[in-house]
């Protein structure tokens, strides 16, 4: 039997699996642009539980802009198995739930005219998006088509169509908040949006109607959504649940999205937070972002790149090895946490999140690829790293020990051959991997040229890469060299090894 209404008419399953023919008929509220598995695996998570609690009740219109079909949700009624593994205040976490909360998928190419018929539903009042960061950024774009190329301009014809529907009432607007992980990323999408009006000719009196009829709320998501199961644990709760299910996804226990607003609007429209814990709506949400940055995507790569020279695949097998976990404490708790801490963050809280940071890391139930955190692995160390790094210089007037070895094998990560192509490769171990990175033919380059020139001080003076001169912090580049010249010679495990049990640089 295939997950879907049909489920209903077996008693037994409806009643072990939590689904009331009620939740069905709840109305459209939500329309969301993206079907992924961060936005099912969180904000869709959030609002299915509410409505099963009877707090919001209220059902999401997915639109789907990648891919040519959506038979998997058709097929479902789009429902889907949500799995939640790990661990949790030092127990086990497993659980699941049929998440009833999306109504309907539609394609943007196919069905656009049904995406903007949901604008003239006085009902559907919140719009959320997760579109990858690439989907915020401003391409120019012909809004009357159908549809639009780009999230933004699909976004604002929504609008358009909403205001002249409702005659630019300025009780109509909506509640916007979007899940792209960027800095500020309501603010942005609000500037893209106008700047896209201006371009394609809207009138003054839409453009006052969107700036001050919406709320666009910067939001932050937190959690670890892998997507589907393995082949096999799949097959295995199919068999266990007594139905199969293509859309099935797992995440971890912790979640959190932090929303920006003190508008009792919005407060009052986001009610699913009264739901579960992980939903928090404030006035200021800096601090939980520079938590989740600094500690958890800072950390993920600073390490990143000592972990695939040291030979670990994924961030629990890492985790299990007392050498490597000992590094990653470290650089959290003698160099991350004491560069941000004070003013806005104590070390107490930013100690607590560290400590939940390193539970994830060593979920047993996730295989996250170093790898794969690689992906445009020199962006990730600027807009992640960098500004940790000269806080904690200016603070203590030193260079950090771990993050100038953790900078010194992300260069040599960089270290490459290329192909045909014009693909990049590097080799750690004996083993070719490929490097996907905008900047990987810099740092080809500069390679090529490492024994006629001074390659560190080159990179960290390039600005272009770092967004300042890193050249210029006294004593880094050459903390950087002497951990590069060990790491050729003696390699990451022994290096690692040496600056744990030593405790000290090598």
């Amino acid at each position: 039997m295939m997950l879907s209404k049909r489920i209903l008419s077996d008693r037994f399953l409806s009643q072990k699996l939590n689904l009331h023919e009620r939740l069905f008929a709840l109305p459209e509220r939500v329309i969301q642009f993206g079907t992924g598995v961060l936005l099912r695996g969180l904000p869709d998570y959030f609002i299915d539980r509410a409505n099963k609690e009877g707090v919001f009740n209220g059902r999401i219109v997915a639109v789907k802009s990648t891919g040519s079909n959506k038979d998997d949700f058709d097929r479902q009624d789009c429902m889907f198995t949500h799995f939640i593994r790990g661990i949790q205040n030092g127990q086990p976490v497993r659980d699941q739930v049929v998440n009833l909360s999306l109504s309907r998928v539609l394609l943007a190419a196919q069905d656009w005219h049904e995406v903007l018929r949901c604008a003239a539903n006085p009902e559907i009042q919140l719009i959320i998006s997760n579109t990858t960061e690439v989907g915020i950024s401003l391409v120019r774009d012909n809004v009357h088509a159908s549809p639009p190329t780009s999230f933004p301009g699909k976004l604002l014809a929504f609008l358009y169509q909403r205001y002249k529907v409702f005659n630019g009432n300025t009780q109509k607007g909506m509640v916007i908040i979007p899940t792209e992980l960027i800095p500020n990323n309501a603010d942005q999408l609000l500037s893209i949006l106008l700047e896209l009006a201006h371009q394609n000719g809207f009138e003054s009196s839409f453009l006052d109607w969107l700036e001050n009829a919406n709320e666009f709320c910067n939001s932050l998501v937190d959690c670890i959504v892998p997507g589907k199961l393995p082949a096999r644990e799949k097959m295995e709760m199919e068999e266990s649940l007594g139905y199969e299910d293509e859309l099935m996804i797992m995440s971890e226990p912790y979640r959190l999205w932090a929303i920006q607003s003190s508008s009792e609007r919005v407060k009052h429209l986001l009610c699913f937070a009264d739901a579960d814990e992980g939903v928090v709506v404030a006035r200021d949400i800096s601090v939980f972002r520079e938590l989740k940055l600094r500690l958890l995507n800072g950390a993920h790569t600073f390490c990143c790149g000592p972990a695939h020279l040291a030979g670990f695949k994924t961030v629990r097998e890492s985790m299990q090895d007392k050498t490597f976990n000992s590094f990653v404490r470290g650089i959290m708790e003698e160099e991350i946490i004491p560069a941000i801490s004070g003013g806005q963050i104590t070390a107490d809280q930013a100690s607590e999140f560290a400590e939940k940071v390193i539970g994830r890391f060593d979920n047993p139930f996730i295989e996250h690829s170093w790898l794969s955190i690689t992906l445009q692995y020199s962006s990730k160390m600027n807009l992640r790293n960098v500004a940790t790094l000269v806080m904690y210089m200016e603070k203590f007037g030193t260079a950090p020990k771990r993050m100038a070895m953790a900078l010194a094998a992300h260069i040599l990560f960089m270290k490459s051959e290329m192909d045909g192509d014009g693909n990049f490769y590097g080799n750690a171990n004996g083993i070719p991997y490929l490097i996907t990175d905008e900047h990987a033919g810099y740092y080809f380059g500069k390679w090529q040229r490492a024994e006629t020139g001074n390659m560190v001080q080159e990179i960290l003076s390039n600005e272009k890469l770092w967004g300042r001169d890193l050249g210029a912090l006294p004593g880094l580049s050459d903390m950087i060299e002497i951990y590069l010249d060990a790491l050729r010679k003696q390699g990451m495990v022994t290096v690692m090894r040496n600056a744990v049990r030593l405790n000290k640089s090598i």
